[in-house]
């Protein structure tokens, strides 16, 4: 059984929900929590995927605890009840490890895909710096995506043989969407339709941003340096703006109606890959997105003050911003003045995957 609630999981775990359904004699559950539910049901229908069980958690202003405590009373029941060989889960988000402490009360081994991140501060990102850990001593197999990952794992005392290094599986899923925009040419010119008002004249900044440690004064900062980075008209910045409260409202109020500054409602995913490919800089908080620019050749202005993905900071495809107005606007107008600077960032080594981490991860599983 995999479990997962929102849509980032959704994406790294697509490709791998596919090749596990495809695989002779592996027999596999799909449950969703819907932590996110509207966001989850746009890349579950571009996978192609429908769960076998939706556990249907979602309310509005549900609190951390309260996913987590109905993640538990809902899922352990169903786990009782199915002798499973392995529950699968994702990342660093609260249904990852509810779902993760669920199995072990049930005694299930737990595989844990994308293991080993560290920013080395527990509220940095919050909650899921714990989460991940967390998972860490609950699981039974432990799929690294990077040898950075692996060795924080190591460190940790994690015995080397649960430990493989597989790659990211949001490599797998890009490289496959990206190579169907590429082949689409219907599709492609759908999408250059709908982003109908992008000036071609001007370079793209493509902006996300929705991680709590940013809601008290964070998203703020981030866009006073968009507003200034935006009069210089020669720019056009996009933003799909995440629907929490917390950074809706802020952001339409600082930023909506400001010329060269487009928002938008939350994209589906390949919609976001089509912005990505078109997108000259990418300015986010998203840990995904950190992975998924390198893989495209563009430069990622993170803002937040660590990151558990140091790998693309080493390799100079990720550069650390934080949310400080000056800095933002700074390291923005170095990329687009500097093309040498720009270049250095956009020509580095992609230091996450090469596409193949589900086949991976899948003849790891079908060996139990």
């Amino acid at each position: 059984m995999t479990v997962f609630g929102t849509r980032p999981e959704a994406i790294k775990l697509g490709p791998i929900v596919k090749a596990l359904q495809d695989e002779p004699g592996v027999e596999l559950t799909v449950c969703t929590t819907g932590q996110h539910r509207e966001m989850l049901k746009q890349v579950l229908d571009l996978f192609e995927i429908t769960p076998d069980i939706d556990l249907a958690l979602m309310t509005p202003g549900q609190t951390l605890t309260d996913i987590t405590g109905r993640v538990l009373d809902k899922l352990s029941p169903l786990l009782e009840e199915r002798p499973l060989d392995w529950l699968l889960v994702q990342g660093d988000t609260t249904t990852a490890f509810a779902a993760g402490l669920a199995a072990f009360y049930a005694k299930i081994p737990v595989a844990h895909v994308e293991a080993g991140l560290r920013s080395g501060d527990i509220y940095q990102p919050f909650p899921e710096e714990v989460n991940r850990s967390m998972v860490s001593v609950l699981a039974t197999r432990h799929f690294a995506p990077t040898t950075e990952a692996r060795d924080n794992l190591l460190r940790e005392g994690v015995d080397p043989s649960k430990v493989m290094v597989t790659g990211n599986s949001v490599i797998d899923a890009l490289l496959f969407f990206r190579e169907r925009l590429e082949a689409d040419v219907e599709l492609a010119r759908g999408f250059a339709e709908s982003f109908g008002f992008l000036d071609p004249g001007r370079r793209l900044i493509l902006v996300t941003g929705h991680r709590r440690e940013n809601f008290e004064g964070g998203i703020d900062r981030m866009c006073q340096a968009l507003l200034e980075i935006a009069e210089r008209g020669d720019v056009q910045i996009v933003y799909p703006v995440h629907p929490n409260p917390n950074v809706r409202g802020p952001v339409g109020a600082k930023l909506a109606g400001k010329d060269g500054i487009h928002l938008l409602d939350p994209l589906d995913y390949l919609p976001f890959v089509y912005l990505m490919t078109k997108a000259d800089i990418i300015l986010t908080d998203s840990g995904g997105i950190q992975e998924e620019a390198p893989a495209l050749g563009k430069p990622v202005l993170v803002t937040r003050e660590t990151t558990e993905r140091p790998e693309g900071v080493a390799a100079g495809t990720a550069k650390l911003v934080g949310t400080d107005q000056a800095k933002i606007v700074a390291e923005l107008t170095r990329l687009l003045d500097d093309q040498d600077a720009y270049d250095a960032m956009s020509r580095a080594h992609n230091p996450y995957g090469d596409g193949k981490t589900a086949a991976r991860i899948v003849a790891s599983l079908a060996k139990r």
